[in-house]
């Protein structure tokens, strides 16, 4: 299983811009630029990306891992901040930190925290990216 995803970049680092495209069509010349990624301006960014794919992975991962315990859950909702910090020798992905609320009929708290702790070290993005990655994750009722 492949995904294909493209970016081009025109100009200089701080004057410059660049486009991210998806394979899906669903970016399509997506714009971004320094201010975007560094200077908190409107506008996606690599990192904003990462963010929604590890939220996205994660809330998947937790279904499954609820799934295989025996539940099923009504929602799963994560937000992954991404924090890209100024380390030796460059910028990098130092840490991502997941909130996650879920409604899990039936389940009580140390089955969804095993779930969600399963999930966090499960997930290929989690897998995939060389940052602490921390958790708070609320079983709703």
């Amino acid at each position: 299983m492949d995904s294909k995803a493209s970016a081009v970049w025109k100009g200089s680092l701080k004057d410059g811009s660049g486009e991210i495209s998806s394979a899906s069509g669903v970016l399509s010349s997506a714009a971004y630029t320094f201010a975007t990624r560094f200077e908190g301006r409107p506008g996606t960014n690599p990192e904003e990306l990462i963010a929604a794919a590890h939220a996205g992975c994660f809330s998947m991962a937790l279904s499954a891992q609820l799934g295989g315990a025996g539940f099923t859950p009504d929602h799963v909702s994560t937000t992954a901040t991404v924090t890209l910090a100024q380390v030796e020798g460059g910028f990098a992905v130092t840490k991502v930190h997941l909130d996650c609320s879920a409604r899990v009929p039936g389940a009580d708290q140390a089955a969804f925290d095993t779930a969600a702790g399963n999930a966090k070290a499960g997930c290929p993005i989690s897998k995939l990216l060389n940052a602490e990655i921390t958790l708070d994750a609320v079983l709703e009722s």
